[in-house]
């Protein structure tokens, strides 16, 4: 197996565990494959474990030392001795990574501690492609944990944008079970797939949250490296995403309640989006509550066509809100350039200046030169 392409530990994360345990240090190693990015939280008691392993399972030591334990400070209260000791933990996993000896990273110590593909964890840690989230120590199933994880993943500009991938993955997942449920016709089929939305909703629910963490923390980090065009857009990516959450989230209540345990046929779906062709009965009673009606024949959109009044009114809303940025930064830009022209016309006007002192003087110097060389015609 070929070593991680890059390996680091860019932030660590202070975990609070249930029953009134201690507070310790989680640090969350980031690595990136050719084919998805993932996340693994380790307490430093982890990496001893590690460590132990690998010289017994090798024989030797790995390349690099591993920090040694303090015994007098606590990185829950220093921040000085955390620092270091994340810099000496990262400098200890690249070396084994980097180091043209194997024999440590071919172990299933070093591919289960990483939750590598062939370790004992790693179909766990993350899908073929995409981001995952793996948290060591003994509290593997800590919610809160998993939600640091997710949000030191979406600190990173790379990582953002597999975990948007995996946000789209989940919304569509969700529009897909929403249309098996209205389509079936057994009461445990639709259950069955009124339940798969839901929990498709609530993992986009948490990537919403942890995306919207690490934006925040790339906007606020110059270390970033995206320019405001780009953390721009990500703002509209990700206000697009929770739009269409939304939207989905009121189908589906919606659904369930026009239901009232049958099936959704086409007159409860036509007076639910507003839409024509539901039945007499139906178009007689009006839209269901939720449901629009369009004043005038508009096209529908993909953000669009699964939102009732509210949530139109909401994306209109953000729609002007971004078109006013959008025209702020455009004003900015003229601005900008109109100084820049007043800047140029003023250049040119002094160079011109220039040129024609230089005209000048050049004028009088071809004067001068024809009156020495008729001085000195005489004087031969």
């Amino acid at each position: 197996m070929a070593p991680p392409a890059e390996i680091s530990i860019p932030t660590t994360s202070l975990s609070t565990p249930p029953h009134n345990s201690k507070p310790y240090t989680l640090y969350n190693i980031t690595l990136r494959l050719p084919l998805r990015s993932f996340v693994v939280q380790k307490r430093y008691s982890d990496f001893h474990t590690l460590h132990d392993s690998l010289t017994s399972l090798v024989g030797a030591p790995p390349p690099a030392p591993l920090p040694a334990k303090s015994w007098f400070k606590s990185t829950v209260s220093s921040p000085e001795l955390t620092e270091d000791r994340r810099l000496g933990l990262e400098r200890y996993l690249r070396a084994i990574a980097e180091s043209p000896d194997r024999r440590w990273r071919d172990t299933a110590s070093w591919r289960a501690f990483l939750n590598l593909p062939g370790g004992s964890t790693g179909t766990s840690a993350a899908s073929a492609s995409g981001v995952g989230v793996g948290v060591g120590g003994r509290h593997n199933n800590n919610n809160n944990n998993k939600e640091a994880a997710t949000a030191a993943a979406a600190s990173d500009p790379g990582a953002w944008l597999d975990l948007h991938r995996e946000l789209k993955a989940a919304l569509h997942e969700a529009r897909m079970c929403l249309a098996r449920r209205d389509a079936a016709s057994e009461h445990a089929a639709r259950a069955e797939a009124g339940g798969a939305a839901k929990r498709a909703l609530v993992r986009a629910g948490a990537l919403l949250a942890g995306l919207g963490e690490g934006l925040r923390a790339m906007r606020e980090g110059p270390a970033a490296g995206l320019g405001e065009g780009e953390l721009r857009r990500r703002r509209d990516l990700l206000a697009a995403a929770r739009v269409e959450r939304d939207g989905l989230e009121r189908l589906g209540a919606s659904l369930a309640a026009a239901g009232g345990g049958r099936p959704a046929g086409a007159g409860d779906k036509a007076a639910l989006l507003g839409g024509g062709g539901g039945s007499s009965a139906a178009a007689a009673a009006g839209p269901r509550a939720g449901g629009r009606v369009l004043g005038v024949p508009l096209p529908e959109t993909e953000r669009t066509r699964e939102l009732g009044n509210e949530g139109v009114v909401q994306l209109q809303r953000e729609m002007m809100s971004e078109q006013d940025q959008d025209v702020e930064a455009l004003a900015s830009v003229v601005r900008r350039q109109k100084e820049m022209g007043l800047a140029i016309h003023d250049e040119v006007s002094r160079q011109i200046e220039s040129l024609d002192r230089l005209d000048s003087d050049t004028d009088r110097l071809a004067g001068k030169v024809g009156v020495a060389k008729n001085r000195v015609r005489k004087l031969g």
